[in-house]
Order: structure tokens, then sequence, then C-alpha cells
């Protein structure tokens, strides 16, 4: 019994700021996955391309090793399975992150989404989704795909 109540006193007191800066970090490296891993599962032909386009743009957002890179694909793969919405994800990068930095994340969506040489509906519709939700100005959101675009063909 002191256990228990032991546990619920661990669990009420605050986390400690090192730890929740950390895991705040890893929150929204998993919500910036996720979302690559939404792009990458719009397209209903999953390949290789959309992959290592997810792993380039998380490579680039953050600097993790290969295992990390891996283990945090995994992860967002499992979560966008059982995720409902885009809103969770969303309102922490924009918590996080300055306009520069969702910009350049949405250009490595776009990345995943055009890795294929191809762009669905449901890609194109997921990006417009998403911009909306991290309040990309649409000239912005076109000037991203556009770059895009053009990396891809290239």
């Amino acid at each position: 019994m002191l256990k228990t109540l032991k546990d619920l006193f661990d669990a009420l007191r605050p986390p400690e700021a090192a730890d929740s800066a950390q895991n705040q970090q890893h929150l929204l490296q998993l919500a910036t996955a996720v979302l690559l891993v939404e792009v990458m599962r719009a397209d209903p032909e999953l390949g290789a391309a959309e992959r290592r386009a997810v792993i380039a743009a998380l490579r680039d957002k953050f600097a993790l090793a290969d295992d990390e890179i891996e283990r945090l694909l995994e992860l967002a793969e499992q979560t966008a399975r059982t995720a409902t919405d885009y809103f969770s994800f969303t309102s922490r990068i924009n918590e996080r992150f300055e306009m520069v930095q969702k910009l350049r994340m949405i250009e490595h969506m776009w990345r995943v989404a055009y890795a294929d040489g191809t762009l669905s509906a449901h890609e194109n519709h997921l990006m417009r989704k998403v911009a909306d939700l991290l309040y990309i100005p649409h000239g912005a959101y076109v000037h991203a795909k556009m770059r895009a675009q053009q990396a891809a063909e290239g």
C-alpha cells in the first residue's frame, strides 16, 4: 500500500525541467515523424522511395543517429495507424517551430509526396489540410510545393 501511495505522489509531482525538455523534444520529433509518415501512407502504393524521403527529412530536421531514426520511424508508423486526427501533432509543432521551420517541414512533406514521381489526390488533400493546421500562408505553401517538385524532377 505504501508503494502505491508513493507511486501516486510521484505521478502528481511535476517532472524535472531537464526531463521535461527532453520529453518535449521527443514528442516534437514524434509529431514531425507522424506527419511525414502520414504523407507516405496517403499513397496507395507504398514504396522505398517515400521511406527514404521520410528518413532524409528526419535526418535534416533532427540530429539523430541512424538507429534512432529507425526507432522513431517505427514508433511514428505505429502512432499514425492509431491516430484519430492531426491536430495533436500540428499543435505541438505550432508550439515549438518558427514559421521558417514549419515551411521547411512542409517542403519535406512535399518531397515525400513526390518521391515516387506522382502526386495522388490523397497526398494533395493531406498536404493542404496539414498546411492549414500549421498556419502556412498559401503563397509559401505553393513555393514549397514547387521547390519539392523541381527537386523530384531533377
